[in-house]
Protein backbone atom coordinates (compact mmCIF):
# COMPACT_ATOMS: atom_id res chain seq x y z
CA UNK A 1 0.00 0.00 0.00
CA UNK A 2 1.34 3.36 -0.84
CA UNK A 3 1.86 5.66 1.82
CA UNK A 4 -0.56 9.10 1.35
CA UNK A 5 1.26 12.64 1.05
CA UNK A 6 -0.13 14.15 3.86
CA UNK A 7 1.49 15.48 6.97
CA UNK A 8 0.97 12.88 9.78
CA UNK A 9 0.10 12.89 13.38
CA UNK A 10 2.53 11.03 15.20
CA UNK A 11 2.00 11.86 19.09
CA UNK A 12 -0.69 14.45 20.79
CA UNK A 13 0.05 15.21 25.19
CA UNK A 14 -2.19 16.95 26.90
CA UNK A 15 -2.06 17.96 30.97
CA UNK A 16 -3.37 20.51 33.01
CA UNK A 17 -1.63 22.34 36.16
CA UNK A 18 -1.96 20.52 39.42
CA UNK A 19 -4.49 22.57 41.10
CA UNK A 20 -7.83 20.71 40.16
CA UNK A 21 -10.59 22.59 41.69
CA UNK A 22 -14.76 21.32 41.79
CA UNK A 23 -17.25 23.59 40.53
CA UNK A 24 -18.92 23.76 43.56
CA UNK A 25 -16.15 25.55 45.14
CA UNK A 26 -15.91 28.10 41.76
CA UNK A 27 -19.36 28.71 42.37
CA UNK A 28 -18.80 29.26 46.48
CA UNK A 29 -15.59 31.54 45.38
CA UNK A 30 -18.00 33.38 43.50
CA UNK A 31 -19.66 35.04 46.63
CA UNK A 32 -16.90 36.82 47.65
CA UNK A 33 -15.28 37.76 44.15
CA UNK A 34 -18.90 39.00 43.21
CA UNK A 35 -20.94 40.31 45.98
CA UNK A 36 -23.73 42.01 43.90
CA UNK A 37 -24.04 39.52 41.16
CA UNK A 38 -24.48 36.68 44.24
CA UNK A 39 -26.53 38.05 46.05
CA UNK A 40 -28.93 37.44 42.95
CA UNK A 41 -29.18 33.31 43.42
CA UNK A 42 -30.67 32.92 39.96
CA UNK A 43 -27.47 34.25 38.72
CA UNK A 44 -25.15 31.59 40.43
CA UNK A 45 -26.90 29.05 38.42
CA UNK A 46 -24.27 29.58 35.49
CA UNK A 47 -22.16 27.89 37.62
CA UNK A 48 -24.55 24.60 37.29
CA UNK A 49 -25.90 25.12 33.92
CA UNK A 50 -22.00 25.06 32.34
CA UNK A 51 -22.23 21.54 33.29
CA UNK A 52 -18.23 21.81 34.57
CA UNK A 53 -17.38 19.12 37.58
CA UNK A 54 -13.96 20.28 37.63
CA UNK A 55 -10.96 22.81 36.31
CA UNK A 56 -7.37 23.09 36.73
CA UNK A 57 -6.11 26.04 38.12
CA UNK A 58 -2.67 27.81 38.09
CA UNK A 59 -2.82 29.10 41.45
CA UNK A 60 -4.71 27.75 44.37
CA UNK A 61 -8.48 28.75 44.74
CA UNK A 62 -7.53 31.08 47.67
CA UNK A 63 -4.93 32.79 45.39
CA UNK A 64 -7.79 34.66 43.12
CA UNK A 65 -9.90 35.84 45.84
CA UNK A 66 -7.40 38.45 46.45
CA UNK A 67 -6.77 41.57 43.84
CA UNK A 68 -4.14 40.56 41.34
CA UNK A 69 -2.56 43.33 38.66
CA UNK A 70 -1.82 42.48 35.48
CA UNK A 71 2.92 42.26 36.23
CA UNK A 72 1.55 39.59 38.72
CA UNK A 73 -0.75 37.50 36.60
CA UNK A 74 1.56 37.93 33.81
CA UNK A 75 4.57 36.76 35.91
CA UNK A 76 2.61 33.64 36.99
CA UNK A 77 1.59 32.94 33.09
CA UNK A 78 4.95 33.04 32.22
CA UNK A 79 6.29 30.76 35.20
CA UNK A 80 3.49 28.36 35.01
CA UNK A 81 3.34 27.60 31.12
CA UNK A 82 7.09 27.48 30.88
CA UNK A 83 6.61 24.56 33.88
CA UNK A 84 3.55 22.91 31.60
CA UNK A 85 4.55 22.81 28.33
CA UNK A 86 7.94 21.59 29.01
CA UNK A 87 6.96 19.01 30.21
CA UNK A 88 4.23 18.01 27.72
CA UNK A 89 6.75 19.09 24.57
CA UNK A 90 9.08 16.65 26.09
CA UNK A 91 6.44 13.86 26.56
CA UNK A 92 5.11 14.40 22.84
CA UNK A 93 9.04 14.48 21.24
CA UNK A 94 9.05 11.20 23.16
CA UNK A 95 6.29 9.73 22.27
CA UNK A 96 6.51 10.56 19.01
CA UNK A 97 10.00 8.90 18.68
CA UNK A 98 11.55 12.43 17.27
CA UNK A 99 15.03 13.21 19.02
CA UNK A 100 14.74 16.99 19.82
CA UNK A 101 17.80 17.68 17.64
CA UNK A 102 15.33 16.59 14.81
CA UNK A 103 12.82 19.13 15.39
CA UNK A 104 13.21 21.93 11.92
CA UNK A 105 10.31 24.11 13.09
CA UNK A 106 7.92 25.11 16.65
CA UNK A 107 4.72 26.16 17.00
CA UNK A 108 3.41 28.16 19.67
CA UNK A 109 -0.20 29.05 20.81
CA UNK A 110 -1.41 30.99 23.49
CA UNK A 111 -3.89 34.07 24.23
CA UNK A 112 -3.98 34.49 27.87
CA UNK A 113 -0.42 35.65 28.36
CA UNK A 114 2.22 37.14 27.33
CA UNK A 115 5.75 35.99 26.74
CA UNK A 116 8.78 37.94 25.31
CA UNK A 117 11.05 36.35 24.78
CA UNK A 118 8.24 34.07 23.26
CA UNK A 119 7.83 30.45 24.65
CA UNK A 120 9.49 28.83 21.67
CA UNK A 121 12.48 29.86 22.70
CA UNK A 122 11.84 28.71 25.81
CA UNK A 123 11.34 25.18 25.07
CA UNK A 124 14.41 25.39 22.22
CA UNK A 125 16.85 25.80 25.18
CA UNK A 126 15.22 24.26 27.62
CA UNK A 127 14.66 20.79 25.57
CA UNK A 128 17.73 21.47 23.86
CA UNK A 129 15.97 21.60 20.28
CA UNK A 130 17.37 22.45 17.33
CA UNK A 131 18.37 25.79 17.58
CA UNK A 132 18.14 26.46 13.92
CA UNK A 133 14.16 25.51 13.95
CA UNK A 134 11.84 27.55 12.47
CA UNK A 135 10.11 29.30 15.33
CA UNK A 136 6.53 30.54 14.95
CA UNK A 137 4.41 31.98 17.99
CA UNK A 138 0.84 32.55 17.16
CA UNK A 139 -1.07 34.77 19.80
CA UNK A 140 -4.55 35.67 19.68
CA UNK A 141 -6.70 33.76 18.22
CA UNK A 142 -8.41 32.56 21.13
CA UNK A 143 -10.40 29.28 21.40
CA UNK A 144 -9.98 28.73 17.36
CA UNK A 145 -5.97 28.39 18.33
CA UNK A 146 -5.90 25.13 18.58
CA UNK A 147 -7.24 24.38 15.13
CA UNK A 148 -5.48 27.41 13.92
CA UNK A 149 -2.30 25.87 15.26
CA UNK A 150 -2.91 22.62 13.89
CA UNK A 151 -3.34 23.75 10.11
CA UNK A 152 -0.09 25.73 10.55
CA UNK A 153 2.06 23.03 11.72
CA UNK A 154 0.58 20.77 8.78
CA UNK A 155 1.21 23.72 6.28
CA UNK A 156 4.66 23.82 7.28
CA UNK A 157 5.20 20.10 6.60
CA UNK A 158 3.68 20.67 3.11
CA UNK A 159 6.15 23.40 2.99
CA UNK A 160 9.34 20.42 3.25
CA UNK A 161 10.04 20.93 7.13
CA UNK A 162 10.49 17.21 8.47
CA UNK A 163 9.09 17.44 11.79
CA UNK A 164 6.85 19.77 13.77
CA UNK A 165 6.62 20.47 17.02
CA UNK A 166 3.52 22.43 18.14
CA UNK A 167 2.66 23.72 21.53
CA UNK A 168 -0.81 24.95 22.76
CA UNK A 169 -0.90 26.69 26.69
CA UNK A 170 -3.43 28.51 28.17
CA UNK A 171 -4.29 29.94 31.52
CA UNK A 172 -7.51 31.25 31.33
CA UNK A 173 -8.22 31.41 34.98
CA UNK A 174 -5.77 34.48 35.02
CA UNK A 175 -7.56 36.58 33.29
CA UNK A 176 -10.07 36.98 35.95
CA UNK A 177 -10.90 40.29 37.19
CA UNK A 178 -11.88 40.53 41.05
CA UNK A 179 -15.04 42.93 41.56
CA UNK A 180 -15.81 43.30 37.76
CA UNK A 181 -19.31 42.74 38.09
CA UNK A 182 -19.66 42.41 34.35
CA UNK A 183 -21.39 39.27 32.72
CA UNK A 184 -18.75 38.06 30.74
CA UNK A 185 -16.34 38.24 33.76
CA UNK A 186 -19.08 36.38 35.62
CA UNK A 187 -19.80 33.89 32.71
CA UNK A 188 -15.71 33.31 32.51
CA UNK A 189 -15.45 32.61 35.81
CA UNK A 190 -17.55 29.78 35.37
CA UNK A 191 -16.24 28.38 32.38
CA UNK A 192 -12.68 29.16 31.81
CA UNK A 193 -9.84 26.66 33.08
CA UNK A 194 -6.13 26.06 32.38
CA UNK A 195 -4.13 23.74 30.56
CA UNK A 196 -1.62 22.41 27.58
CA UNK A 197 -1.48 20.06 24.93
CA UNK A 198 1.71 18.94 22.47
CA UNK A 199 2.06 17.42 19.56
CA UNK A 200 4.22 16.16 17.09
CA UNK A 201 3.54 15.89 13.12
CA UNK A 202 6.03 14.57 10.63
CA UNK A 203 6.05 14.12 7.06
CA UNK A 204 4.53 11.26 6.24
CA UNK A 205 7.97 8.91 5.08
CA UNK A 206 9.92 9.89 8.37
CA UNK A 207 10.22 6.72 10.42
CA UNK A 208 8.15 6.41 13.52
CA UNK A 209 5.41 5.12 15.65
CA UNK A 210 2.26 4.46 13.93
CA UNK A 211 0.09 7.65 12.46
CA UNK A 212 -2.89 8.79 14.83
CA UNK A 213 -3.78 10.50 11.75
CA UNK A 214 -3.30 12.25 8.22
CA UNK A 215 -3.92 15.86 8.15
CA UNK A 216 -6.01 16.58 4.41
CA UNK A 217 -6.24 20.20 4.51
CA UNK A 218 -8.11 23.27 6.51
CA UNK A 219 -10.18 25.99 5.78
CA UNK A 220 -10.08 29.27 7.62
CA UNK A 221 -13.06 31.83 7.92
CA UNK A 222 -13.14 35.74 9.07
CA UNK A 223 -16.91 37.32 9.89
CA UNK A 224 -16.49 40.56 9.10
CA UNK A 225 -17.14 43.30 11.35
CA UNK A 226 -17.35 40.92 14.25
CA UNK A 227 -14.60 41.92 16.44
CA UNK A 228 -17.07 42.71 19.28
CA UNK A 229 -18.14 39.40 19.62
CA UNK A 230 -15.01 38.33 21.21
CA UNK A 231 -11.80 39.09 22.87
CA UNK A 232 -10.15 40.87 25.32
CA UNK A 233 -10.25 44.20 26.42
CA UNK A 234 -6.87 45.05 28.36
CA UNK A 235 -7.32 47.18 32.09
CA UNK A 236 -5.09 47.74 34.36
CA UNK A 237 -6.44 44.38 36.11
CA UNK A 238 -4.94 42.58 33.18
CA UNK A 239 -6.83 40.51 30.21
CA UNK A 240 -10.63 41.35 30.64
CA UNK A 241 -13.00 38.92 29.10
CA UNK A 242 -15.16 39.91 25.72
CA UNK A 243 -18.33 37.67 24.26
CA UNK A 244 -21.25 37.98 23.42
CA UNK A 245 -24.39 36.36 24.39
CA UNK A 246 -24.88 35.73 20.44
CA UNK A 247 -22.15 33.26 19.96
CA UNK A 248 -24.73 30.36 19.85
CA UNK A 249 -27.72 31.43 17.20
CA UNK A 250 -24.04 32.57 15.21
CA UNK A 251 -23.32 28.94 15.21
CA UNK A 252 -26.55 27.83 14.23
CA UNK A 253 -26.55 30.28 11.77
CA UNK A 254 -23.33 30.01 9.68
CA UNK A 255 -22.18 26.59 10.41
CA UNK A 256 -23.43 24.33 8.43
CA UNK A 257 -22.73 26.28 5.05
CA UNK A 258 -19.34 26.83 6.50
CA UNK A 259 -18.86 23.84 6.72
CA UNK A 260 -20.51 22.38 3.73
CA UNK A 261 -17.43 24.70 2.22
CA UNK A 262 -14.87 23.40 3.83
CA UNK A 263 -15.35 20.34 2.83
CA UNK A 264 -15.72 21.04 -0.66
CA UNK A 265 -12.86 22.88 -0.72
CA UNK A 266 -11.17 19.63 -0.57
CA UNK A 267 -13.55 17.07 -2.54
CA UNK A 268 -15.35 15.44 0.39
CA UNK A 269 -19.02 14.99 0.56
CA UNK A 270 -20.31 15.56 4.10
CA UNK A 271 -21.71 12.58 4.16
CA UNK A 272 -18.06 10.46 4.25
CA UNK A 273 -17.28 12.67 7.47
CA UNK A 274 -18.25 10.46 10.30
CA UNK A 275 -16.63 11.80 13.38
CA UNK A 276 -16.64 15.67 14.69
CA UNK A 277 -14.30 16.72 16.80
CA UNK A 278 -15.39 20.23 17.84
CA UNK A 279 -13.88 22.51 20.89
CA UNK A 280 -16.38 22.97 23.40
CA UNK A 281 -16.94 26.75 23.77
CA UNK A 282 -20.02 25.69 26.48
CA UNK A 283 -23.08 23.47 26.16
CA UNK A 284 -24.92 26.03 24.34
CA UNK A 285 -22.44 26.38 21.84
CA UNK A 286 -22.52 22.31 21.26
CA UNK A 287 -26.03 21.87 21.18
CA UNK A 288 -26.04 25.10 18.20
CA UNK A 289 -23.23 22.70 16.35
CA UNK A 290 -25.74 19.66 16.71
CA UNK A 291 -28.51 21.36 15.57
CA UNK A 292 -27.05 23.34 12.88
CA UNK A 293 -25.15 19.83 11.26
CA UNK A 294 -27.99 17.86 11.85
CA UNK A 295 -25.63 15.66 14.03
CA UNK A 296 -26.75 12.19 15.81
CA UNK A 297 -27.45 11.86 19.61
CA UNK A 298 -23.89 11.27 21.22
CA UNK A 299 -21.82 12.83 17.85
CA UNK A 300 -20.23 15.20 20.48
CA UNK A 301 -19.76 13.40 23.44
CA UNK A 302 -16.30 13.80 23.26
CA UNK A 303 -16.32 17.43 23.46
CA UNK A 304 -19.01 17.29 26.31
CA UNK A 305 -16.78 14.64 28.73
CA UNK A 306 -13.52 16.97 28.31
CA UNK A 307 -15.59 20.52 28.77
CA UNK A 308 -17.58 18.15 32.05
CA UNK A 309 -13.96 17.17 33.00
CA UNK A 310 -12.07 19.89 32.38
CA UNK A 311 -13.73 23.12 31.59
CA UNK A 312 -13.05 25.93 28.99
CA UNK A 313 -9.53 26.14 28.44
CA UNK A 314 -9.45 28.54 25.04
CA UNK A 315 -7.07 26.96 22.62
CA UNK A 316 -6.03 23.99 24.12
CA UNK A 317 -9.41 22.45 24.71
CA UNK A 318 -9.77 21.29 20.97
CA UNK A 319 -7.00 18.92 21.31
CA UNK A 320 -8.11 17.38 24.62
CA UNK A 321 -11.12 16.49 22.35
CA UNK A 322 -9.17 14.69 19.54
CA UNK A 323 -6.90 12.86 22.23
CA UNK A 324 -10.16 11.93 23.52
CA UNK A 325 -11.62 10.73 20.14
CA UNK A 326 -8.48 9.15 19.26
CA UNK A 327 -8.72 6.90 23.11
CA UNK A 328 -11.60 5.60 21.01
CA UNK A 329 -9.28 4.21 18.23
CA UNK A 330 -11.40 5.96 15.27
CA UNK A 331 -11.42 5.16 11.51
CA UNK A 332 -12.44 7.08 8.45
CA UNK A 333 -12.70 10.88 7.96
CA UNK A 334 -12.96 13.56 10.74
CA UNK A 335 -13.66 17.19 10.97
CA UNK A 336 -11.84 19.29 13.50
CA UNK A 337 -13.46 22.84 14.18
CA UNK A 338 -12.81 25.23 16.42
CA UNK A 339 -14.51 29.08 16.70
CA UNK A 340 -12.34 32.00 17.89
CA UNK A 341 -12.12 35.97 18.21
CA UNK A 342 -11.93 37.82 15.17
CA UNK A 343 -14.86 36.43 14.74
CA UNK A 344 -13.72 33.41 13.46
CA UNK A 345 -13.86 29.51 12.56
CA UNK A 346 -11.23 27.28 11.79
CA UNK A 347 -11.16 23.44 10.29
CA UNK A 348 -9.09 20.85 9.67
CA UNK A 349 -9.38 17.94 8.23
CA UNK A 350 -8.56 14.06 9.43
CA UNK A 351 -8.30 11.16 7.92
CA UNK A 352 -7.95 8.36 10.84
CA UNK A 353 -7.50 5.51 8.66
CA UNK A 354 -4.94 5.87 6.14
Amino acid sequence: MSVPAFPALRSLVTGTPPHVTPQSAVQEAARTLFPRMAARPSLLDVFGNAQIESRALARPLEWYLSPRGFAEKNAVFIEEARTLTRRLAAQALAQAQVDPQDVDAVIVVNTSGLSTPSLDADLIGALGLNRHAARMPIWGLGCAGGAAGLARAADLIRAGFRRVLFVAVELCSLTLVKGDESSSNFVGTALFADGGAALVLTAPDVPGPPTLAHLHGAYSTLIENSEDIMGWDVVDDGLKVRFSRDIPALVRGMMRGNVEEALTAHGWPREDVGTFVVHPGGVKVLAAYEEALSLPAGALDSSRRVLRQYGNMSSVTVLFVLAEVLRAAPRGRALLSAMGPGFSAEHVLLNFSE
